[in-house]
């Protein structure tokens, strides 16, 4: 008697179409909204430009903490002074954007504002950087 074995569906790291729509939705909504918000506030230019840095910066340092936590998953090499300040400057941002808007002359539900789409923005590019990152590999084990 022969005994059948159920073959298991092969587990995929790629994260689905909806995955990642989301995430790129959820960064495009946190940076726009986080601009309008600067565009229509009543502020100087010099602070809209301070706040507007801070996104960049927050972005820039989010995605460059992604990949070199993953490299190292992965045991790609990243110099330990590279990981340090990939995480430094990422709290670096948060920490700036929170003095900035302590010290701003700002409704507190404005604060609460741009505090949620600059870490909704924060929080998505972290996703897109590693949903980019998965299909990538996914496609290199479907060669």
């Amino acid at each position: 008697m022969k005994s059948e074995t159920k073959k298991n569906p092969t587990f995929s790291c790629k994260p689905t179409p909806a995955f990642i729509s989301a995430s790129w939705t959820a960064l495009f909504a946190g940076m726009i909204s986080y601009c309008i918000g600067l565009w229509n506030a009543d502020m100087w230019l010099n602070e809209k430009g301070y706040y507007f840095t801070i996104l960049l910066f927050g972005l820039f340092s989010v995605v460059s903490v992604q990949k070199s936590v993953r490299d190292r998953m992965e045991e790609i090499p990243v110099t330990d002074i590279y990981y340090g300040i990939s995480w430094f400057t990422t709290i670096a941002s948060i920490l700036l954007l929170i003095i900035g808007l302590w010290n701003a002359d700002l409704e507190l539900s404005e604060k609460g504002f741009y505090g949620m789409s600059f870490l909704l923005s924060l929080f998505a590019a972290v996703a897109v950087q590693k949903n980019t990152r998965d299909v990538q590999w996914a496609n290199q084990q479907d060669r």
